[in-house]
């Protein structure tokens, strides 16, 4: 199979669907449940929380099949606290506290931007999680608007809802039976954007998840950098069934990703039905395992040995009339081998690579024929059979072959339902089962709030424009596509609306102040917290008053990055003697920095020309229109001193 230049039709042909959950962290001062501060912390934690997760029955006698698979990897979770981030309620030691009404706030906003109809009432609801990253189990949410929609080229991308929620904790580490999270992440609040299956090519769900990216940004209130957004991409095609694409956390990936997740899946209805081809169900399955390490303590290996030397297990399991599915290409440079071996080191904790072998593959070949034969005889092995084989642990071993038997149930129906997770270049791997459709039930510790008219209304007098319509309007101001995509990216994007609203200045000039000296001044290390409206909004007037030109701008915000604001504003454009110059004193200027030279040591005029102009600029800058500069010194020179060769 091909898997490069693909073409979006052939995902089309195929019935590709893709939906998105889309979490941005908002940006609040204090966490959602809780009053403790938002933000991640460095270094050592000021303490440990050890637990063990294990299954219980629900409301029905039912065991959750996530909870099961969690419960088989026997881990042990280890959680960092930090005294200044985290109390008893991320523990879940005390009850949540009432929810933040700031976040509550922000969320109503965008739930407005994609156009949802806002509950009436706000139910938070337990939605269960299961690997440990929140400690209690289960993560408080509450659906804040529903049925949205966003605009995409000729048509609408369907919103299903928008939730409010806290953020689980961020994973340190996972090594064998261990797993760690730090806690400082834990309960900070955040949004998920759920839309419907829509996007029906790679492609758009690249550039649904970039607008989408963009409407969260033009509400000025969400959190900007590294880890702040994650997305979930739910992909299926005709045949298959819906797999998690899980934390994928840059938009740029989703095409690749969700490229390779169609034809993984395409890969798995052809092994289905060249299994039952073969006459191969569920039914048809009966693996033993077999205890392989007294065989493979005959031979030297570079990694089963030392398993066995440390008291580790050699199992195996074979597949009947399996042979050569195991070789079947899954994804690039990867097989259905590798599908049995993800499961294995999530699962079963066996999670050094290499953590098996198996007949499909030459590497079985490498084993001394006298050993591979005595396998076989174990197993009473055809050549229309597949054996694998792995090594751990003694309960780790029979875990593992426990799911090599469930996977290969599983390739007999085509597609299982998992989450899987990025590992690069567009490759996924398992993570684990998909949770069931009853995860979620009512909070008994939080009561219902009201959402008031009142309350929305006030929202709405203050809802900043949608990028979408936001984007339209700034073009037909004349700002470029790509200033446009820049700005509206920017944190000073609802600062650009507020001042445009007070006609201070041309609009294409005050996008290229943010987006283009604000920017060099801080990629020079210059500290920008006091940019303000009224500080910019302030001298933007004297500029005008005072008849300067734009460049005067520069001039008094470079010296407040570098000095502060230790000179009252009033007194900034006297104290920098920020003076219109009139044409006259600048040609004076010209002619005597030209007298000063002899024209005959630059090589070209133009160097002549630009030298002369670095040397009237020192004096002028912020004072005299730049253009007209250069087109004085131009003529001057030109007059003054020929051009050398």
């Amino acid at each position: 199979m091909n898997w490069d230049n693909l073409d979006d039709s052939r995902f089309k042909e195929l019935g590709f669907k893709c939906g998105l959950e889309v979490h941005q962290q908002l940006d609040t001062a204090k966490k959602l449940f809780c009053r403790c501060p938002v933000g991640y912390v460095d270094g050592p934690p000021d303490g440990l929380i050890v637990r063990h997760m294990r299954p219980t029955l629900s409301e029905l006698g039912e065991y959750d099949g996530t909870a099961l698979m969690e419960f088989k990897t026997k881990k042990e979770v280890v959680y960092e606290l930090f005294r200044d981030n985290v109390c008893t309620y991320e523990m879940d030691d005390t009850p949540p506290f009432p929810i933040n009404q700031e976040a509550l706030d922000i969320a109503l906003q965008i739930s407005m931007l994609f156009n949802c109809h806002i509950v009436d009432e706000l139910h938070i609801t337990r939605k269960q999680y299961l690997d440990g990253s929140i400690p209690t189990g289960f993560q408080r949410t509450a659906i804040v608007g529903v049925e949205g929609w966003i605009p995409y080229k000729d048509r609408k991308i369907r919103i299903i809802q928008v939730a409010l929620e806290e953020d689980a904790c961020r994973e340190v580490h996972d090594i064998g039976h261990q797993i760690r999270f730090r806690t400082d992440r834990l309960s900070t609040p955040l949004v998920e954007i759920v839309t419907y299956p829509d996007m029906q090519t790679p492609t758009e769900a690249m550039e649904v998840d970039e607008v989408i990216g963009r409407v969260l940004r033009s509400s000025g209130r969400v959190r900007r950098g590294i880890g702040v957004t994650r997305q979930d991409v739910n992909v299926s095609i005709d045949g298959g069934t819906r797999v998690e694409l899980k934390g994928i956390d840059k938009t740029g990936y989703i095409k690749r990703l969700t490229e390779v997740e169609g034809l993984r899946q395409k890969s798995l209805l052809e092994i289905k039905s060249e299994l039952r081809k073969r006459g191969i169900s569920p039914s048809t399955i009966h693996s033993e395992k077999k205890d392989l390490t007294e065989i493979f303590k005959k031979i030297a290996h570079p990694v089963i040995s030392e398993v066995i030397n440390n008291g580790g297990k050699v199992g195996g399991i074979m597949l009947e009339r399996f042979a050569g599915i195991l070789n079947y290409k899954t994804q690039p440079n990867k097989t259905f081998a590798d599908e049995i071996s993800g499961r294995i080191k999530v699962i079963a904790c066996i999670d050094k690579y290499p953590n098996i072998i198996h007949s499909d593959d030459i590497s079985c070949a490498e084993l001394p024929d006298e050993i591979c034969d005595e396998i076989k005889k174990v197993f009473h092995m055809r050549h229309t059979d597949a054996i694998i084989i792995t090594w751990g642990t003694e309960a780790d071993v029979n875990m593992a072959l426990s799911e090599v038997k469930i996977r290969a149930v599983e390739a007999t129906e085509g597609v299982p339902n998992e989450t899987r997770q990025h590992i690069g270049e567009g490759i996924t791997d398992f993570e684990r089962i998909l949770p069931g459709p009853d995860r979620m039930y009512p909070d008994t510790d939080s009561s219902p709030v009201a959402i008031t008219k009142d309350r929305l209304d006030k929202l709405r007098a203050v809802l900043p424009d949608p990028a979408y319509s936001r984007d339209e309007r700034w073009m037909e101001l004349g700002l470029s596509d790509e200033l446009v995509y820049s700005l509206g990216r920017s944190k000073f994007a609802l600062m650009y609306d507020r001042l445009l609203k007070r006609n201070l200045t041309d609009p294409v000039f005050l996008a290229y102040l943010f987006e283009g000296y604000l920017k060099n001044l801080k990629r020079q290390g210059r500290d920008l917290i006091f940019i303000s409206d009224d500080l910019l909004a302030y001298i933007l007037e004297q500029t005008g008053q005072r008849e300067l030109p734009n460049e005067a701008v520069y001039v008094a915000l470079d010296y407040l990055s570098s000095n502060g604001t230790n000179i009252p504003l009033e007194r900034l454009f006297d104290e920098l003697n920020l003076i219109p110059m009139t044409e006259s004193d600048v040609s004076s200027l010209i002619e005597s920095k030209a007298a000063e030279l002899d024209g005959d040591r630059f090589k070209s005029e133009e160097k002549l020309i630009e030298y002369i102009i670095g040397q009237v600029k020192s004096e002028t800058r912020g004072k005299f229109p730049p253009e007209k500069l250069k087109d004085m010194v131009k003529e001057q020179v030109k007059a003054k001193h020929p051009a050398t060769s």
